[in-house]
């Protein structure tokens, strides 16, 4: 089984909930984990850009277009876009984290590794961490197929106000992180995020992020604490619009400013990022909220508190 990097022990040390080793860390995935994977219709994926930032995209395709051909691999048969800035990063050797998540059953799965092929047709992936997570927090939402014709990628510099309209709404994100260099159970990861519309708080260009009771892990965190790059991936779940924005990260352990149901809070201050809109060919219903939504806040509310 897989041990945790020191900087993830250093964040349940933080938090108070020492874990060490577990059994859930496993460096190949089960079968019912290839078997979700395959019956995926879209997959997060992130890696690191030139700089060793962390970078993020959505890869979709028919159920099947990911397959697992034995227990440390997974193969992804989607054709890479140019126009997606992450693309020209997810190449052999290239660190990466997959999240796996099907939103209409509440189900996730993490897979992380290493590219080792990629052709026109997709590329595939060699997996050294497999494991699950709990369905909290997640909004349960149908997908349907949805052919668009997707737009130009426009790259941002700052937030403007249809990226800010789109984070104040959102009760989803995913963020990508890698560990700092140097730590053999390192790596690249992507994880999910969520909350009641208006859990994420926006002031200029920086977003504090409530975290919330969580299997205890803390690969995010951890990950934060030895490279503080991160960056954060918004869906649009109904024009298939993808914000994704790359910036730093600063953890404040103390609290989250009295929101309900946090536990401790990080920041993030954009430097940059893209939107690429109609790009993902699928369309997803109105949520219905994760019960957990009933005992969290959100940040208006705690600032009226």
């Amino acid at each position: 089984m897989a041990d945790f990097h020191a900087d993830e022990l250093i964040a349940q040390a933080h938090a108070g909930h020492v874990l060490g080793e577990t059994p859930a860390i496993r460096p190949f995935m089960p079968e019912q984990h290839r078997l979700f994977f395959a019956g995926l219709p879209y997959l997060l994926i992130g890696t690191a850009d030139a700089s060793g930032a962390p970078i993020a995209s959505l890869l979709t395709g028919p159920p099947g277009f990911v397959h697992s051909p034995d227990a440390t691999h997974l193969a992804i048969a989607a054709a890479l876009d140019p126009a997606d800035p992450a693309a020209e990063f997810l190449v052999p050797g290239a660190e990466t984290g997959m999240l796996g998540i099907d939103l209409a059953t509440r189900r996730r799965n993490r897979a992380n590794g290493r590219i080792v092929h990629r052709d026109r047709d997709g590329l595939t992936v060699a997996v050294d961490q497999s494991f699950g997570n709990c369905p909290q927090y997640i909004q349960r939402r149908a997908v349907e197929p949805a052919p668009r014709r997707p737009g130009p990628t426009e790259i941002l510099s700052s937030l403007d106000a249809e990226a800010g309209a789109l984070i104040d709404a959102a009760d989803t994100l995913f963020v990508a992180t890698r560990s700092r260099d140097g730590l053999r159970e390192g790596g690249a990861d992507i994880s999910h995020r969520g909350g009641r519309p208006g859990f994420v708080r926006r002031r200029g260009d920086v977003l504090t992020v409530p975290d919330f009771s969580g299997n205890r892990y803390f690969n995010t965190l951890g990950n934060l604490i030895g490279e503080p790059r991160a960056a954060l991936l918004l869906l649009d779940f109904a024009s298939g619009d993808v914000l994704v924005l790359q910036g730093r990260t600063e953890i404040d352990w103390t609290g989250a400013a009295g929101l309900q149901g946090a536990q401790r809070s990080w920041s993030f201050t954009v430097t940059g990022g893209w939107r690429r809109r109609g790009s993902v060919p699928l369309r997803w219903s109105a949520p219905e909220p994760a019960p957990q939504l009933a005992r969290i806040g959100i940040w208006d509310e705690a600032g009226a508190a």
